[in-house]
């Protein structure tokens, strides 16, 4: 039987790891074709080799999502390379630095800004155009539970999630009428890089992060993915400016 995204072409950034290589893999067994983007290009090249040793079709551009023109050939390579855009997941995103308010890093603060919100709208700023041209698509952007709710000593990450969350908001108000869907998801703890990172800083400690989850354990980033690929799908058809938590209970505390 075809998959409920045969035929379609997803673009998946910070695909090269975590969330975004669970997710690749995850449209790729449903029948889309994807381009990864991502900064590293050793774990773009990895992602696209998985999903072609299990059959699927997948190529791979490294892009700063941060740099207009950078993300505007992203889109463009996808274009050339498949004929059409049907899905983006904006998905690429960094953990910053661990401060309070006051002493937050200039520097570490326009990074995480640049990289976990304006590189979202600068992706819908392109990928828009495409999805239109064809008559329609979706989109989901990684936001967090930091996108609902705060956590100390994370002020840049928390502020661009909540940004993330408006910003899905009012794309999805915009093109509500011209059949493009946009959502977001927001995971809570997830076992990915970002986390170990976090975890080997001594930013926070694993046990700390487990008593958060009611469920008693980090999520796993295929969980993230089954969200993405069903907002994708036609099975949500009537969803958009939802944001998905997928935080093992978190924010209903």
């Amino acid at each position: 039987m075809p998959g409920a995204l045969e035929g379609k072409v997803a673009l998946i950034t910070g695909g090269g790891s975590g969330i975004g290589r669970a997710t690749a893999l995850r449209v790729a067994r449903e029948g889309a074709r994807v381009m990864i983007g991502d900064y590293v290009p050793e774990g773009a090249l990895k992602t696209v080799a998985m999903i072609r040793e299990a059959g699927g079709t997948a190529e791979c551009v490294a892009a700063d999502v941060a740099v207009a023109k950078q993300v505007e050939a992203l889109v463009a390579k996808t274009v050339e390379s498949f004929g059409r855009l049907d899905y983006a997941f904006n998905n690429a995103g960094i953990e910053g630095t661990m401060a309070d308010t006051a002493g937050y890093p200039e520097d570490s603060f326009d990074r995480v800004i640049a990289i976990n919100l304006k590189a979202v709208w600068l992706c819908m700023k392109y990928e828009i155009p495409e999805m239109l041209r064809l008559g329609g698509g979706a989109i989901v952007n990684t936001a967090s539970t930091l996108g609902l709710v705060a956590l100390a000593g994370t002020a840049a990450y928390t502020a661009a999630k909540h940004g993330v969350v408006g910003l899905t908001k009012t794309a999805a108000l915009e093109y509500a009428q011209k059949n493009i869907r946009v959502n977001c998801v927001c995971p809570g703890f997830i076992r990915t890089a970002m986390v170990e990172r976090a975890l080997d800083k001594n930013m926070v400690g694993e046990n700390q992060m487990v008593a958060i989850e009611p469920v008693g354990r980090l999520g796993k980033p295929e969980e993230i993915a089954e969200g993405v690929c069903w907002l994708f799908s036609d099975a949500a058809s009537f969803v958009t400016g939802h944001s998905m938590v997928i935080d093992g209970g978190w924010t209903a505390r």
